[in-house]
C-alpha cells in the first residue's frame, strides 16, 4: 500500500474516532476544546473565533451492542498500527527544517470529496492524563489484542514526542537563521531550503480543524527513520553495498568527466532534447497540430472567415493561447499578405506580442511578401520590418533559404528587399558533400575515373514517361484489368456484372445525397472551444471525389469483413492523399517540377554526354538554376494521425446507413425488404474488443459470382513509369504528387522525422536510396503466363499459387440448440465451425493478394518500370509499392528482370549455373565449383523444366525456390542455345547472400576467430555452415545427456538436423528470446511426421537451451557484445532517456518505444481506443529499448554496409539492388560485385564501431551528471558511464582475411 493511500485511510479513521466519541458519549465539549488548541498551534493563527458556529449537525444512530465495541476498538488499533507504519515509511533523506507550514484552502474540484494527498502522519494528541484518545474510548480490551504491537507502538510514540517538542524548544531559540522564502499568505513564518510546502484544501473551518494537527510541531519535516534499518544482519556483512561505488570507480568516472569535458561533441547538432515535446505537455502538442491542418484547410477551401473567426476566439481567451504558436499565426499572416492588407498584418504582429510569442522566419517572410504586393507601402516601413528582423537575429539570407514559397511569395518578398537593398540576390545552397563521412570521403572527392550508368531510354522518351506518370499521380488512383477476366464469361456471369453495375450506381446517387446532407449540418455547426469541426476538410475536394473513395472500399471489402480503424485509416489517408496533389496543382508546383525535371533527364539518358554527379546533386544544382516560383522542397504539410481517422469514420458512418439492398434480389422468394449491405459489428482480436464493419452475404455472393474483371487501386501502389524523384532531402523524393516519407514509421511518429532534419549531412544516405530507385525493371513474360495459367487452374499449394476460396472447406452448419447434442458434442462443431471460418478468410486474403500482384504484373508486362525507395527507422531499405517489389515471395522474385540487359561474358553463364544449384537448396555445402559440376551434370533436367515446365520431368517444382528456379532454367536455356554464350545479352539478376549476415557483424565488431570461422568470415576450401555447426553441437549435448539417463534426450534421437535448429539460429542475433525459439523449434517438430507428438512441448524447450548453449560456446564475443547493449540500454531507458545512435555513415537512429498511452476518439459510430507506444512525452518502454537495441544495432550496420555497397557499385557503373542482405546484379558484374562487398565490410569494421558508440553514448547521456551525492541519481549516473565506457575486448581475428574468402557472400 503506497503511502498516500495510507494516509486518506488514516484519514477514514479519524472521522471514525469522532463515531467512537459519539457512541462512547464523550463530551462533545472537550473535543471541540481538544480542536481548538490544535488550532491554536497550526500555522495560521486565527484568534478570539469559536468553531461551534461553523460546526455541522450530524446526527448518528449508533447500535450499543458488545459487537459495535468491539469493532469500534479493533478499527482504533489498525489506526495506531499504520500511523506506526506511515512513520516507518517516511524517507530517511529529508532535511532537518525549523517548521513545516501547511495551508488549507477551498478546493477546486467539484462535489464533496476532498483530497488528502498532502495528508502528513502526525502523533494524536494526549489527553490531560496522558492516555491516547482511542484508549479511553475501549473499555473492554478484546482477547485478540496485540499488547505487544501497543506496548512497542506507545513507546515509540511517546519517545517521538519527547523528541519533537525538545527539536521544537531548539529551533525557536534559533529563529534568526537564513530563510529561504516567504509564502506569500504566511506573514512571518519563513520556509526553508528542503522543505516540502503544499496546498491542501479543505472546506470549511471544521475540517480545517480536524485536519490540521501538524502544526506547531513538526513531525512532517523531521526525518523518520525506521528503526529496523539501523540493525545490521550479521549474516549478510559484505564489504561493498550492491548501490555503492569503490574509490577506483569513482576516479574512472572522474577520468572520464575530464575527457568529456576536453573533447568536442562531434554530434552537437543530435544533442538537443530528444523529442520537444518531452517538455511540454503531449495533449497540448497534438492539439496544436491539429489546430494547424484545421486552419491549413479552412484556407485551402476559401473559408477564410471561418479560420480568423477562430483563431480571434482561441487568441482572446487566455487559457487557450498554450495551444497556438507562431506557426499557427503565420497561416493567416500568409493569407493577409496574399492579400496585400497590411493593415491585418499589423494586427496578427500585434497578436503575437501580446500570446507571448517572437515571430520566426516565416512571420518576415509574410510580412515582406505582403509589402512587396502593397503599392503604398512606404520604403521605411520595410527598413524597420528589416532592423526588428536583425533584432531577433534573423537576416535576409534566411528568408530566401530557408522559407517554403507559394505561387510568386518569392518574387514579391524579393521586390520588398531590393527596395532598400536595390542589388540583393538571394545566396544559392551548397550541394556539395565536402562534409561526408570519412568511410565515403574518397568516394565523393575523387570521382575521376567513375562510371555513374545509364538508363537506356532518349530524353524525349523518358520526358513522354513523366508527363504519364504525372497523370496517373494526378488522378491518385488506377484502374487496370484483372488476370481473372481471360476467364470465359457464362451467362450467370453476366447477369450477375450487370446486376453489380446497376447496385452500383444506385449506390453512387444514395452516398451522393447523404453526404451533401451530412456536410451541410456540418457546416452549420458553430466550432466552439477547441472542439474543431471535421467540416473543412470535406471542402477540400468535389463531393464525387468522396464518394468515388468509398466506392473503392465497398468493391476491395473482404468477406470477412474488416476492422473499423483500418478501413477510417485508408480512406482518411485517400483524402490527404487527393489534397496534397490538389495543393501543387494549386500553388503551380508541377509546372516548376517539369521545367526542372525535364533538365534533370539529361542526366539519365542514353543519347547525351556522361556525368560524374550523383542524381541528387543535380538536382539540387536545377532547382537553383530556376530560383523564381514554389519551392519544390517541403511544400507539404502532414496532417495528426487522429484528423484521417476522424474523416474515414465519418465516411463510413454515411457508408453502414444508406448503402441498402433489397433482400429478395437473388432470391425471390423472400420477402423484400431493404436492407444494408454493411453492417457495424464488434469482435475480439486478441482479448480487445473491435468494431467490424462486415458486408452482408448478399452482396459477398453477387461480387463473387460476378468476378469483377477491374481493379482500382492507388496511384502509390503501382510502381512508377518514369525514374522516380531524387531524394534532395527530408521532404522531397520518390513519387512526382504523392506524398512520401524518406524514413516510414508508424502513423504520429514524429522524432524519426524531426531527427533527420536536425542531422547535417544525410547525403550518402540519399544517394544510395536514389541509386536503387534508379534500377530499371521489365516483366518475365513467360514466367508470368505459366504462373497465370496455374492461378486460374484452381492453384496449387506446393508452388505457393493460392487456390480460390471455391476450394476452401464448406462451414459445416449444424443446429446447437438441438438437444440431443451433449455440451461436447457442442464445444466440438463450434470449433469446426471457427476453423473452417480461419481457414476460408485465409484462403481469401491469400488469393487477393496472388491477384492484385499478378493483375498488376499482367498490366505492366510490355512496360519499364521503377522502384522508389525509402527505409525504416533503423536504415533498412524498401519499396515504395507495397504490393508488387522484388522484396516479396519467390513467386513474385520469378518475375522480375533488369530492364537494363548485359552480356554474360567469360563467367556469366557459370554464374547462372551457380545461383541455380543455389535455388533449389542441394548443395549448400558444396564448393562453388562443386556446384559449378551438378549443374552441368543435370543440364537436361534443366532444359526439360525450361522446354516443358508443366508437362516435363517438372525437376524445377522440387527447388527450394520454384519458381526463381524455373525462371533460371529457361535463362540457362536460352544462352547455351545462343551462337556465343559470352555475347548472349542476359536481364537476369544474380543473387550473393550473406552466410547468417547478423552473425557475421557481431563476429567482425568482436574479432572472433571461431565465430568468424562459423560464418566464412575467414576463407576455407569449402563453406561453413553455422546451422549445421549448431546441430552437431546440439546434438553432442543431446548425447551427453541421454547417455545419462534422460527421457527426452533419447525420444530426441535421430531428429536433430540443420533444418530443426536453422530459424532460431537465424533469428537469435535479432534479438529473439528462448519464448520465440521454443515456439520457432516446437514448429519444426511438428513437421516431422515420426516425431512422437506428445513429446513436442517438452523437447522444443529442451532443444531450445541446447541451442542457446550451443551459440554461446561457438560465439563467446557475440554474448558478451550482446550483453554490453541489452545493459546499456537498459540503464538508458531506466533513466528515462530513449536508445540513440548514429551509424557510421552518419544516419541517426532512435528507438520510438515508450510506454503505452490510450487515445479515445469520440466518433458516431463507436469509440476508437488508439494505444499510442509511440508518445515521446511518454516514459521509455525498459523492456522493448534493452531487448530491441542489440538486434537494431545490428540491422543498422547491415544497411550501412548495403549503402557502401550500393554507392561504390555505382560509381563502378554496376546494376545493383538489395534484398536487407542478399545482393542483386548481372551475370556478368557478379565478381566485380562480389569484391565491393568484402572491401566495403572490412572498411566498415574497420572503423572502432563500439568505440564510437560509447563516445557518443556517453556525450548523450553522460555529459551532464547529478553532483549531489544524496540524490538517487548520483549512483544511477556513475554506474551508466562506468558501463558505457566499458567496451567489451575484442578478439585476434584479422578483418583482412574476408577479402579473400569465397563463400562470404556467395
Amino acid at each position: 500500500m503506497s503511502l498516500l493511500r495510507v494516509c486518506a485511510f488514516v484519514k477514514c479513521l479519524n472521522r471514525l474516532s469522532l463515531l467512537e466519541k459519539c457512541t462512547s458519549r464523550a463530551p462533545l465539549v472537550k473535543c471541540c476544546q481538544r480542536c481548538l488548541a490544535i488550532r491554536n498551534g497550526a500555522v495560521r493563527v486565527r484568534a478570539d473565533i469559536h468553531l461551534e458556529p461553523h460546526r455541522r449537525k450530524v446526527s448518528f444512530s449508533v447500535r450499543k451492542t458488545e459487537d459495535a465495541k468491539k469493532r469500534v476498538a479493533q478499527q482504533t488499533r489498525l489506526l495506531d498500527v499504520l500511523e506506526a507504519r506511515i512513520q516507518q515509511l517516511q524517507p530517511e533523506s529529508l532535511l532537518e527544517v525549523q517548521k513545516a507550514n501547511v495551508e488549507f484552502l477551498q478546493p477546486p474540484s467539484t462535489g464533496s470529496h476532498n483530497s488528502s494527498l498532502a495528508r502528513t502522519p502526525h502523533t494524536p494528541p494526549e489527553r490531560p492524563d496522558g492516555s491516547k484518545l482511542a484508549q479511553n474510548v475501549i473499555r473492554e480490551p478484546s482477547k485478540s489484542q496485540p499488547t505487544r504491537w501497543m506496548d512497542k507502538i506507545t513507546k515509540e510514540k511517546k519517545g517521538k514526542v519527547k523528541k519533537q517538542q525538545h527539536l521544537a524548544e531548539k529551533l525557536q531559540k534559533s529563529g534568526n537563521e537564513k530563510v529561504a522564502g516567504k509564502h506569500p499568505d504566511d506573514k512571518g513564518n519563513p520556509k526553508w531550503p528542503g522543505t516540502s510546502y503544499k496546498t491542501i484544501p479543505s472546506k470549511n473551518p471544521a475540517a480545517l480543524a480536524e485536519k490540521s494537527n501538524v502544526t506547531a510541531n513538526i513531525p512532517a519535516a523531521v526525518p523518520q527513520k525506521n528503526p529496523k534499518s539501523k540493525r545490521k544482519d550479521p549474516k549478510n556483512k559484505s564489504p561493498r553495498a550492491k548501490n555503492q561505488v569503490t574509490d577506483e570507480e569513482l576516479a574512472q568516472v572522474e577520468e572520464l568527466e575530464r575527457r568529456l569535458g576536453q573533447q568536442a561533441n562531434p554530434w552537437s547538432c543530435l544533442s538537443e532534447s530528444e523529442h520537444p515535446l518531452q517538455a511540454k505537455d503531449g495533449a497540448i502538442a497534438n492539439l496544436r497540430s491539429c489546430i494547424f491542418a484545421w486552419l491549413e484547410a479552412c484556407v485551402f477551401a476559401g473559408d477564410i472567415e471561418r479560420a480568423h473567426r477562430f483563431l480571434l476566439s482561441q487568441h482572446r481567451v487566455q487559457s487557450r493561447r498554450v495551444c497556438l504558436d507562431t506557426d499557427v499565426y503565420n497561416i493567416m499572416l500568409r493569407v493577409w499578405a496574399k492579400k496585400g492588407t497590411l493593415n491585418q498584418i499589423g494586427r496578427l504582429f500585434i497578436m503575437l506580442e501580446e500570446a507571448g510569442l517572437r515571430p520566426n522566419i516565416g512571420s518576415y517572410c509574410a510580412a515582406l511578401e505582403c509589402m512587396g504586393r502593397s503599392a503604398y507601402c512606404s520604403s521605411q516601413v520595410i527598413n524597420w520590418c528589416l532592423k526588428q528582423m536583425e533584432e531577433d537575429g534573423l537576416s535576409v539570407d534566411d528568408v530566401f533559404s530557408q522559407c517554403v514559397f507559394q505561387l510568386d511569395e518569392k518574387e514579391m518578398a524579393l521586390k520588398a528587399v531590393r527596395v532598400i537593398h536595390p542589388d540583393y540576390q538571394p545566396a544559392s545552397n551548397p550541394t556539395t558533400s565536402q562534409n561526408a563521412p570519412s568511410l565515403v570521403q574518397e568516394l565523393y572527392t575523387k570521382r575521376d575515373n567513375h562510371q555513374y550508368p545509364k538508363l537506356d531510354f532518349t530524353r524525349d522518351e523518358l520526358q513522354e514517361r513523366f508527363k504519364f506518370q504525372l497523370e496517373v499521380e494526378h488522378a491518385c488512383a488506377v484502374t487496370i484489368d484483372s488476370v481473372e477476366a481471360a476467364k470465359p464469361i457464362t451467362e450467370h456471369m453476366a447477369k450477375m456484372r450487370a446486376l453489380l453495375v446497376e447496385q452500383q450506381a444506385q449506390w453512387r446517387k444514395a452516398l451522393l445525397q447523404a453526404f451533401r446532407e451530412g456536410k451541410m449540418i456540418l457546416g452549420k455547426t458553430n466550432t466552439k472551444g477547441l472542439r474543431l469541426s471535421i467540416y473543412p476538410y470535406f471542402c477540400l475536394l468535389e463531393d464525387t471525389e468522396y464518394v468515388d473513395m468509398m466506392m473503392q472500399s465497398v468493391s476491395s471489402m473482404p468477406p470477412s469483413g474488416e476492422s473499423l480503424m483500418t478501413l477510417a485509416k485508408e480512406l482518411g489517408s485517400r483524402i490527404y492523399t487527393k489534397y496534397s496533389v490538389q495543393q501543387k496543382y494549386r500553388n503551380r508546383i508541377v509546372e516548376k517540377l517539369g521545367t526542372v525535371y525535364n533538365a534533370y533527364t539529361d542526366l539519365l539518358a542514353k543519347d547525351t554526354k556522361a556525368y560524374n554527379v550523383h542524381p541528387r546533386e543535380e538536382w539540387c544544382k536545377l532547382e537553383a538554376a530556376h530560383p523564381s516560383g514554389p519551392t519544390l522542397q517541403g511544400s507539404e504539410s502532414s496532417w495528426p494521425s487522429i484528423v484521417p481517422l476522424e474523416l474515414g469514420t465519418y465516411l463510413l458512418d454515411i457508408m453502414v446507413k444508406n448503402l441498402k439492398i433489397n433482400s429478395d434480389i437473388l432470391n425471390s422468394s423472400y420477402d423484400r425488404k431493404s436492407i444494408p449491405i454493411l453492417y457495424h459489428m464488434y469482435t475480439f482480436r486478441s482479448n480487445r474488443q473491435v468494431g467490424f464493419i462486415k458486408p452482408h452475404p448478399i452482396l459477398t455472393q453477387i461480387q463473387q459470382e460476378a468476378m469483377e474483371t477491374k481493379l482500382t487501386f492507388d496511384s502509390s501502389i503501382m510502381p512508377m513509369r518514369c525514374p522516380p524523384l531524387p531524394w534532395t532531402s527530408v521532404k522531397f523524393g520518390a513519387y512526382l504528387l504523392t506524398p512520401a516519407k524518406l524514413m516510414r514509421s508508424l502513423e504520429g511518429v514524429t522524432q524519426h522525422e524531426e531527427l533527420l532534419e536536425r542531422c547535417q549531412n544525410l547525403h550518402p544516405i540519399l544517394d544510395s536510396l536514389n541509386q536503387l530507385g534508379n534500377c530499371a525493371w521489365r516483366i518475365n513474360k513467360p514466367i508470368l503466363d505459366v504462373i497465370i495459367s496455374i492461378f486460374n487452374d484452381r492453384g496449387s499449394d506446393k508452388l505457393d499459387i493460392p487456390p480460390p476460396v471455391s476450394e476452401a472447406p464448406k462451414i459445416p452448419v449444424f443446429n446447437l440448440q438441438d438437444p440431443s447434442y451433449s455440451a461436447t458434442e457442442k464445444a466440438h462443431m463450434k470449433k469446426e465451425i471457427i476453423s473452417a471460418r480461419k481457414k476460408c478468410s485465409e484462403m481469401h486474403s491469400l488469393r487477393m493478394d496472388a491477384l492484385y500482384k499478378l493483375s498488376i504484373a499482367n498490366h505492366i508486362r510490355d512496360e519499364v518500370f521503377w522502384f522508389p525507395h525509402n527505409m525504416d527507422f533503423r536504415g533498412r531499405t524498401y519499396p515504395c509499392p507495397p504490393y508488387f517489389n522484388h522484396l516479396g515471395s519467390d513467386v513474385t522474385r520469378s518475375i522480375l528482370l533488369f530492364a537494363e540487359g548485359k552480356p554474360l561474358g567469360p563467367k556469366g553463364l557459370d554464374w547462372l549455373k551457380i545461383h541455380l544449384v543455389n535455388l533449389t537448396g542441394l548443395k549448400k555445402k558444396s564448393s562453388l565449383e562443386g556446384r559449378l559440376e551438378y549443374a552441368n551434370f543435370i543440364m537436361e533436367d534443366i532444359l526439360d523444366s525450361a522446354d516443358h515446365p508443366l508437362n516435363g520431368k517438372k525437376w524445377w517444382m522440387n527447388a527450394d525456390e520454384p519458381w526463381q528456379a524455373l525462371a533460371c532454367c529457361m535463362e540457362i536455356a536460352n544462352a547455351v542455345r545462343s551462337p556465343d554464350s559470352t555475347q548472349f545479352i542476359s536481364h537476369f539478376p544474380v543473387h550473393q547472400d550473406g552466410s547468417c549476415n547478423g552473425l557475421q557483424h557481431y563476429a567482425a565488431l568482436g574479432r572472433d576467430v571461431i565465430g568468424a570461422t562459423s560464418v566464412n568470415l575467414m576463407s576455407c576450401d569449402v563453406p561453413q555452415d553455422v546451422y549445421s555447426g549448431v546441430a552437431q553441437q546440439v546434438e553432442e549435448f543431446r548425447a551427453r545427456d541421454a547417455k545419462s539417463g534422460l527421457k527426452i534426450a533419447q525420444v530426441l534421437e535421430g531428429f536433430i538436423n540443420r533444418k530443426v535448429v536453422k530459424q532460431t539460429v537465424m533469428t537469435v542475433v535479432y534479438g529473439v528470446t528462448r519464448f520465440g525459439g521454443r515456439l520457432q523449434i516446437e514448429k519444426r517438430l511438428k513437421e516431422i511426421d515420426e516425431f512422437p507428438k506428445e513429446y513436442v512441448w517438452e523437447a522444443s524447450h529442451y532443444l531450445v537451451r541446447q541451442v542457446f548453449s550451443g551459440l554461446k560456446e561457438m560465439f563467446t564475443g557475440t554474448r558478451e557484445i550482446q550483453d554490453w547493449l541489452t545493459e546499456s540500454a537498459r540503464l538508458i531507458s531506466k533513466a528515462g532517456h530513449t536508445v540513440q545512435w548514429v551509424t557510421p555513415l552518419g544516419l541517426p537512429i532512435i528507438q520510438p518505444y515508450h510506454r503505452t498511452r490510450n487515445h479515445v476518439i469520440k466518433s458516431t459510430m463507436q469509440y476508437l481506443n488508439l494505444q499510442i507506444s509511440h508518445d515521446a512525452t511518454q516514459r521509455p518502454d525498459t523492456i522493448k529499448q534493452k531487448n530491441a537495441f542489440p538486434p537494431n544495432f545490428i540491422h543498422s550496420l547491415d544497411s550501412t554496409h548495403m549503402m557502401l555497397t550500393a554507392l561504390h557499385c555505382q560509381s563502378f557503373g554496376l546494376t545493383f539492388v538489395s534484398v536487407h542482405d542478399c545482393f542483386w546484379t548481372h551475370a556478368l558484374t557478379v565478381d566485380t560485385m562480389n569484391k565491393v562487398i568484402r572491401e566495403q565490410f572490412v572498411a566498415l569494421h574497420n572503423q572502432p564501431i563500439l568505440q564510437e558508440l560509447s563516445d557518443f553514448l556517453l556525450h548523450k547521456y553522460c555529459s551532464t551528471l547529478t553532483a549531489d551525492r544524496k540524490n538517487k541519481k548520483y549512483l544511477e549516473d556513475r554506474r551508466l558511464m562506468l558501463l558505457l565506457a566499458k567496451v567489451p575486448q575484442t578478439g585476434d581475428f584479422d578483418l583482412n582475411q574476408v577479402k579473400e574468402s569465397k563463400y562470404f557472400f556467395s
